[in-house]
């Protein structure tokens, strides 16, 4: 189970990006005083987690509704999450989520930081993908959404000590941690998409 929620905790941490996002979180609050950070990271944060949790109930009716395959959809998930391993490698994705802040609105805590920066695209296929592999199983579920609860709140945590210290935050590190996690996503993504071509070609798509 450890290596499970690791495994899942690895996904989402990449997907809802903390690091990465601190400093577009600087930027869409920086017209704001510290408790308003404050507040502003604490309604996101309950937003995207919700959202997040949401998805990883009913994905897998809204894949069985539209009548897409788990296989299919896990190879769309892997195709997806290689793809922004290779913006975060060539620090794409980064540029994109900077080109968000410059459309936001008012109220920033729900759109862009909850949607789409922190539960964009590719965290809901992540977690739909994942909830779909455990079936039934309901502690293989529970450690799912425990390590996305972990991460979302290290996600605020992070945002809360940022908000409080200001811009303390060093883009050399923030890249080269980015580009290391980024070859660890494409490694998983590429293992989503061996399973799924595995599943089509022995299971077969239901």
């Amino acid at each position: 189970m450890i290596e499970l929620f690791i495994q899942s905790f690895i996904v989402y941490f990449v997907v809802v990006d903390p690091l990465g996002n601190g400093p577009i979180f600087l930027s869409l609050t920086q017209s704001q005083n510290t408790k308003e950070k404050i507040q502003t990271s604490i309604e996101a944060i309950l937003i995207a987690t919700v959202i997040l949790i949401a998805f990883s109930f009913i994905g897998k009716f809204i894949l069985s509704y539209l009548s897409i395959s788990l296989a299919s959809f896990r190879i769309a998930g892997g195709l997806i999450l290689f793809i922004i391993a290779l913006e975060m490698l060539f620090n794409k994705r980064q540029q994109r989520k900077e080109q968000i802040v410059n459309d936001a609105k008012e109220k920033v805590s729900i759109f862009p930081l909850a949607i789409p920066i922190l539960s964009g695209p590719a965290a809901i296929t992540s977690v739909i993908v994942i909830m779909s592999e455990f079936g039934d199983n309901f502690i293989k579920q529970f450690v799912s959404i425990a390590s996305l609860v972990s991460v979302m709140t290290i996600t605020l945590i992070f945002f809360v000590i940022i908000s409080k210290s200001g811009e303390f935050l060093n883009k050399k590190f923030i890249n080269v941690f980015s580009r290391v996690i980024a070859i660890i996503l494409a490694a998983l993504s590429v293992q989503y998409i061996i399973d799924g071509i595995l599943e089509v070609f022995f299971i077969g798509i239901n």
